[in-house]
């Protein structure tokens, strides 16, 4: 493998670290130890990391240059500010935190989880004026609906979208249900199951939870995709997918759905490049996007890292292709990786599959563990590497002075069918713990 440095929970450190010293390891991207704002202005692009090569819409959000004061401010300087804004603040707002968001920002969330954690927190602070949203954009927005009308939902850069989000957009799948229905039709079976069901992954815009909740569909996590599909089951004969194939199609795989049983649906295709008779087939349509961090591992990791250490503990997450899941010890979602390092016993061997701030968090966290991400080139979600600790103290002092920037609203149209179908999810979801603080 090559050669990783001292284990630093702080990705941005590491990164300064390998460009003085390529001894040290490899990037992707010479670019990842640039400031953010550098890519802030002119047209959209997600930045440097694992979808830098990935198509944009041309209509994605940009951020626009933040004040240079935060730019040229040192890491110190800024914890400082940040820490002073919330103190001043109180319980006026409360910062959310995803775990892959880099370590210098984790430190000041006040909920740190994955997607589904952080649907439940932001419900859990009625009483805060604001939501600070460290995660990406589709997060952002599913805390403005399940949160409160007065409450304001921020997102510290508004260039931190998703490119797996933006591989369904609301056309596209549009036009998918129409073709589908004219090979399915509409009527029940004789069981009362209608022939198709829609059902997104969070990983989506606002606009397609509204489109899968006036259809009666629902959202699913990493977290809970087994539960979601088998309440789909109990009401569809099918179901479509998106946007995320893999994690599709392991949880079909999982539950012994035949993989000829789950058809690709790629939307420049007329039936999305299949036949009428293999979509009348189908169990579960998988839309043609996946994610470009979880797309980077590899069964040729997992063997490298079995060489290396024999009682190696492989655990990756359900966004990595087929034969990686199946290569692997286990897959689970960010929690279940956390918990399973947690109930570890000490001297343990772990080899992760997912995003790179989380997987050196847990190994600064846990060092009577040897933790070491699977792909050996640091690579972080390039839209999570988007909000930096400049732009959190840029809104938390916006907000100490009584103005809200960057701003997150769902339209009341898209809102109400959308709402509908997470709560679907949030009642169908096994329970889970939202971890607080920042060691969580």
């Amino acid at each position: 493998m090559t050669a990783t440095p001292e284990t630093t929970a702080s990705v941005a450190r590491t990164l300064t670290l390998v460009a003085r010293d390529p001894a040290r390891g490899s990037a992707c991207s010479s670019d990842l130890t640039t400031g953010p704002w550098a890519f802030d202005a002119g047209l959209p692009a997600y930045g440097p990391g694992a979808s830098q090569d990935d198509a944009i819409p041309a209509d994605a959000p940009v951020q626009g240059r933040i004040p240079e004061e935060y730019q040229q401010a040192s890491d110190e300087e800024l914890h400082a500010r940040i820490a002073a804004a919330k103190a001043a603040l109180g319980d006026r707002a409360v910062v959310l935190g995803h775990f892959y968001q880099r370590d210098e920002v984790v430190q000041h969330a006040d909920f740190v989880g994955d997607s589904f954690q952080l649907a439940r927190a932001s419900q859990g602070r009625p009483e805060a004026e604001a939501i600070v949203f460290c995660g990406v954009h589709f997060m952002a927005e599913t805390a403005d609906l399940l949160s409160t009308p007065e409450q304001a939902v921020i997102l510290p850069n508004l260039a931190a979208g998703c490119s797996m989000a933006d591989m369904a957009d609301l056309d596209s799948v549009q036009d998918a249900w129409e073709q589908l229905e004219e090979v399915y039709g509409t009527e029940p079976d004789a069981d009362g199951r209608v022939p198709l069901l829609p059902v997104t992954y969070m990983n989506c815009s606002a606009a397609l939870k509204g489109f899968v909740g006036e259809r009666g569909g629902i959202v699913c996590t990493s977290s809970n995709a087994s539960a979601v599909l088998e309440w789909a089951f109990e009401r569809a004969q099918r179901v479509l997918f998106f946007p995320d194939q893999h994690l599709g199609r392991n949880t079909g795989r999982a539950m012994g759905i035949e993989l000829e049983r789950m058809p690709m649906w790629n939307p420049r295709l007329p039936l999305g490049g299949n036949t009428a008779e293999t979509l009348r087939d189908a169990r579960v349509l998988l839309w043609h996007g996946f994610c470009s961090v979880h797309r980077r591992f590899t069964v040729a990791q997992i063997e490298q890292a079995r060489a290396e250490h024999p009682d190696v503990r492989v655990i990756v997450h359900p966004e990595c292709p087929l034969p990686v899941v199946e290569a692997a010890d286990e897959s689970g979602s960010t929690d279940h990786i956390v918990k399973a390092i947690q109930a570890a016993p000490a001297g343990s061997t772990f080899a992760i599959g997912t995003e790179i701030n989380l997987v050196q968090r847990l190994a600064a966290q846990h060092p009577e563990h040897t933790i070491f991400c699977l792909d050996p080139v640091i690579c972080p979600c390039s839209t999570m590497y988007r909000i930096h600790p400049g732009y959190l103290a840029w809104v938390l002092e916006e907000l100490v002075a009584g103005r809200v920037v960057n701003r997150i609203t769902v339209p009341d149209a898209v809102a109400d069918p959308a709402r509908a179908a997470l709560e679907r999810m949030l009642a169908v979801a096994p329970r889970q713990s939202v971890a607080q603080g920042a060691g969580a």
